[in-house]
């Protein structure tokens, strides 16, 4: 009896997800195989610039033993709240911008979060299944380093998931560790939206001459070795790490700036459909017909589409 009603309440809560999954267009998860080369980065500046494009934006953190999304996005401190005790609602950043973060349920901010796999897994499950995200273009999940507990829930719990971003900077180790996230996305048939190569060569803010510090191009190489989408290289830049420690948007800052342009240049691709799938069917991938303005009158079997009612 206490196994039958465990699984009515995990069939309960994939009915919950489903319902809130229907109501958001693309579902992306960002992930990257080492710590440390700016995933977290990526999310909040894709994000950023998909809401600055009139996108309805959503970020999910699900880095729950380093949920730095917060902080960067200029709403450290801000707390979880509900209408009725029971659903999440999420942090406003700014019209069109919202997000979720384990970070909110924290009084402490320098409290470890010490979880086992099963609770991570719940935690992240509850925040698909309660957060009330309302009609949203993007949700962008943010995960932690590896092909572990957090990204196999993500995958698993959202099985019209519209595909994966990877990113990597240009060492071999750090590529390494991206080709398995690649072939985790395709072990668990989901598609690959493309590989970002983050940290591509220091512009020095004095001579303004680049200076490949961890090399550059083997995100590229990387690529066209396992045969997957390349959505560009993002340059390391001082003003940005600044911007990200102070929660500064860095997207709608008006100089022009390499990293920005870099960024500004692949959330495009990824809105107008130049560069994405919103199928697990890779041969999708560059139609300029896929993108969330198209999904009311498409008539695909694609499981990223939303459901017409």
């Amino acid at each position: 009896m206490a196994e039958e009603n465990k699984m009515d309440e995990y069939e309960q809560m994939n009915a919950r997800i489903r319902e809130r999954m229907d109501r958001i267009g693309r579902k992306i998860m960002v992930m990257s195989g080492k710590g440390g080369v700016g995933k977290t980065t990526v999310t909040v500046n894709l994000a950023n610039e998909l809401a600055e494009m009139g996108c309805r934006v959503g970020v999910l953190d699900t880095d729950l033993h380093g949920p730095n999304v917060a902080k960067m996005f200029g709403v450290e401190g801000a707390s979880l709240d509900s209408k009725d005790g029971v659903s999440f609602l999420p942090v406003e950043v700014r019209p069109g911008l919202k997000v979720i973060s384990l970070s909110f349920a924290l009084e402490d901010p320098d409290a470890p979060v010490i979880w086992r796999g099963s609770m991570k897994m719940g935690a992240i499950r509850q925040f698909l299944a309660d957060t009330e995200w309302g009609d949203l273009d993007y949700l962008i999940i943010d995960t932690p380093p590896g092909t572990g507990d957090e990204q196999l829930t993500v995958c698993q719990s959202i099985p019209e998931l519209t595909g994966t971003i990877i990113v990597t900077t240009p060492q071999d180790v750090a590529i390494l560790d991206a080709r398995r996230s690649v072939n985790f996305s395709r072990r668990l048939g989901v598609a690959i939206i493309g590989v970002i190569e983050n940290m591509s060569g220091l512009v020095c803010p004095h001579c303004h001459e680049e200076i490949p510090i961890f090399g550059k191009g083997g995100g590229r190489r990387m690529c066209a070795d396992m045969h997957v989408p390349f959505l560009g290289e993002v340059p390391m830049e001082m003003d940005l790490r600044i911007a990200e420690d102070s929660g500064k948007d860095w997207m709608s800052e008006g100089a022009s700036h390499p990293s920005r342009e870099a960024l500004m240049d692949i959330a495009r691709a990824i809105n107008e459909g130049t560069a994405c799938s919103t199928s697990r069917d890779t041969s999708f991938l560059g139609t300029s017909s896929c993108k969330p303005s198209a999904c009311a009158s498409c008539t695909s079997n694609c499981p990223s589409r939303k459901k017409q009612q």
